[in-house]
Parts: structure tokens; sequence; C-alpha cells
């Protein structure tokens, strides 16, 4: 008994060496892959394609983007949590990767199984109304809502956090709103663009090119203060709703299991990357707030999501099909 007591904890000390051996030359010789959780043209594939060449310069290793989309971003997040978890396999990750525990079976727990490694950024939703549809401001929108005026909104599907965001508003404000669901943010813009759809809500990213064109009108931000892309669009939470705030956000994750040093050192070089003037700069022209927050805080963010999005969801019964 004794015997197999030693063996077992000197195989034991043999993995903790070798993993320690593995994380102090991270990396080494060998290519890193940041998975990007959504098809290229959305804001996941661009923060991937921003971060990767200057990640690959810092490091003086290969990063490689591969795209793995479908199902909110799931097949991605699969992906990631079945890689090893040596240091080689990341993801960005969007907003969805908050809402998705409550509305999906999962074959993971998205809190034990994943670690953040380093919040990127957060930016507004934006709320807007197409050009021909008479509505010109929040306020106009708030006052014929509470005359009981029937709206319908778009996002870019069930249990986004467009539609759990407007849906939430709805309901404690108490407004005749209809959500109308659509497969992704592109259907969703075409159909605002032609008035086929009076309101929809996108993130920055995706509302201010059409905005900017004047093809929609935007109305309000979800974020608490004003986004200095849009500083003359009212926040909701200055419009009579206090507190209100449901922003948009972007992280890295990587298993759970990949070793502290190299999740410490991946954010520190994210980090990095982000305080670079030209990414910096990048990021800014798409709506997105820097904040380069580490593991700790990064994934107590991320957990509150969850717990947020996943008690609303639940009260209301709100189903992915619905």
């Amino acid at each position: 008994m004794r015997k197999k007591i030693l063996a077992g904890v000197m195989t034991a000390l043999c993995l903790t060496g070798a993993v320690q051996a593995q994380s102090s030359d991270w990396p080494n010789q060998k290519v890193i892959k940041l998975i990007s959780v959504f098809p290229p043209g959305g804001s996941v594939d661009a923060v991937s394609r921003i971060l990767a060449p200057v990640l690959q310069t810092q490091l003086k290793q290969n990063v490689i983007v591969e795209n793995i989309g479908g199902a909110s971003g799931m097949i991605g997040t699969t992906a990631l949590v079945k890689a090893a978890p040596d240091g080689y396999t990341f993801a960005v990750v969007f907003d969805t990767h908050g809402v998705n525990p409550s509305l999906k079976q999962l074959a993971f727990d998205t809190k034990k199984d994943i670690i953040t490694v380093t919040m990127v950024g957060t930016s507004p939703m934006v709320i807007s109304a197409g050009k021909n549809s008479g509505i010109t401001s929040f306020k106009q929108l708030i006052d014929e809502s509470k005359n009981k005026k029937a709206q319908s909104y778009g996002s870019i599907g069930t249990g986004s956090l467009g539609h759990l965001a407007l849906a939430s508003l709805s309901k404690d404000a108490k407004f005749d709103w209809t959500h109308v669901p659509y497969r992704g943010g592109g259907p969703l813009m075409q159909d605002a663009l032609a008035g086929h759809v009076p309101l929809s809500i996108g993130s920055m990213f995706l509302v201010k090119p059409h905005a900017d064109a004047g093809g929609i009108v935007p109305l309000a931000v979800t974020t608490l203060k004003r986004s200095p892309e849009m500083p003359n669009v009212p926040t909701i939470a200055e419009s009579g709703y206090p507190n209100f705030e449901a922003p948009a956000w972007w992280a890295v994750i990587a298993p759970a299991k990949t070793p502290a040093a190299i999740v410490n050192k991946m954010h520190e070089e994210v980090a990095k990357a982000l305080r670079t003037p030209d990414v910096a700069a990048r990021l800014k022209a798409q709506g997105i707030d820097v904040q380069a927050l580490g593991p700790k805080p990064a994934q107590e963010f991320v957990n509150k999501q969850i717990d947020i999005w996943g008690k609303f969801v639940k009260e209301n019964d709100i189903k992915e099909s619905s």
C-alpha cells in the first residue's frame, strides 16, 4: 500500500513538474490558435483579427485565427473546451457567452470549464428606428409606448443580449413591444434599412455604419454613459430608467485547466496589445471601450452576466425557439 501511495505521489509530482516546465517556456515553437466563435464579418472576427498579428509580434510565435461559428458561439466554445489546456488554444467570445448557459443544453459548465483570460472591452447596444418609421427620438418612442402604442423591434436572435435587454425594459415599463428575431446582424439590418421592422437593436459595431449613412436613426444606447462615437444619442438610464445597463462585450477565454502562469502571461500580452495605439484606435472606431481586465475581475464580470440574464430568462420562461 505504501509503495502504491508513494508511486502516486511521485507521478503527481512529475506531472506538476512537467506542467511547470511547460508553463515556464511558453510559447515554444508551436502555433497559438485563436478561435473566433462567430463567422467572418462580425465583431468577434474583427476583434480576433485585430489582436492576432500584434500578439504574434509580441510573442514571437505564429498566432492564427480560426473561425468556428454557429449556435450563437457555442460550437466554437465547445471546440475550445475540448482542446488541450496547454496554452495553445484560446478563443474570442461575445456577450452571448453570458446568455447561452441559460438558453442552451451545454456539454460543459461555462463557469467551471472555462476561464476568462481578459475582458477586451465593452460597447453600447444601440436602439434604432427606421428612417421612415416616424420615430425620431427615444423620448417620442417612450411617450408613444406609454400611450399604449404597440411597437415591434428586431434583434440578432432570440436570447441575444439585445432581445433580453429590450424585453427587460418593456416588461418593467409595461410597454407593448413585440420581439422579431433574425438570424444574425446582416438580415436584421437589411430589414431595418428597408423599413420592414420599425425598431432594431444591435451592437455599435453593427449599427454605426448604417446610422452614419442615414439609413437608420439611433435613439438610445444601453450603457450607463453616452458613447463618444455617438455623443448626441442619450442613454436609456438618463431617459427615465436609472441604472439600466446592458453592454455588449468581448473577451478572450481559455480551457479552465490551462496553467495559471500561462493564463496570466497571455493576459499580460493581450493587455499590452490593447494598449498599442493602432489596436486601441481600431477598436474605438468600432465603438469598443477597451477594458483589458485581468482574469479575476474578468471572470467576475462574466459570472455576473450569466447570473443576471439567467435569472431573467428563467423568470420570464424565455426559450431559444420562442
